[in-house]
């Protein structure tokens, strides 16, 4: 019979230790959007200011979700989402982390759906840029929460209807004097200004 000196002891109570910790951290994944689906815009800030704030929570993360898709979309249409929902659901995960409430979709009914959708599987949502959960202590969302969510869902629903305004607006403008709409409007700006 083999017996274990201190070290040993000391190395397994440790283990057990870490063991225990881990199982009982609050999970978590992390869902990051960005609008633009080439690579002019980038979901590196999204994750790595949520990883932060995660490690600060002592809140492991178990997944990270990235998504390039316009806000605008259905979330039925953006299957990233679709996927980091179903996951969480599955898997019994504690929070959603997400960058700003406006990542989850700039649709308000939308956004009150899927937020539904989650509250009714226990999990919680923070929104960093609000500091906001959705749920208490208690998984119970405050009578403030529906409010919340409905005015800063229109506001980022307004802010999505002011972007498409001024972009139309812009192009309409440019049509009227005579502009080429386009990637080959930007060449030839491109040549005009090099060739000053």
């Amino acid at each position: 019979m083999t017996t274990i000196g201190a070290y040993e002891e000391d190395l397994i109570h440790s283990l057990i230790v870490v063991i225990l910790i881990i199982m009982y951290m609050k999970t978590a994944v992390i869902y990051a959007r960005v609008s633009s689906t080439t690579d002019r815009q980038s979901t590196t800030r999204q994750i790595n200011d949520l990883t932060f704030y995660a490690e600060f929570a002592k809140i492991r993360v178990l997944r990270v979700y990235e998504e390039k898709a316009s806000g605008a979309k259905k979330n039925s249409e953006r299957p990233i989402l679709q996927e980091c929902i179903d996951f969480s659901v599955q898997n019994m995960v504690d929070v959603v982390l997400i960058s700003e409430l406006s990542r989850l979709g700039r649709n308000t009914f939308e956004l009150l759906s899927t937020v539904q959708k989650l509250i009714e599987a226990n999990i919680n949502i923070y929104f960093q840029k609000e500091q906001f959960y959705l749920l208490d202590e208690n998984k119970k969302p405050s009578l403030f929460t529906p409010i919340l969510i409905t005015v800063l869902g229109t506001a980022a629903q307004l802010e999505r209807e002011n972007i498409q305004y001024r972009l139309n607006s812009g192009r309409a403008t440019g049509v009227n004097l005579g502009e080429n709409q386009g990637q080959s409007s930007l060449k030839q700006r491109k040549n005009k200004s090099t060739q000053k």
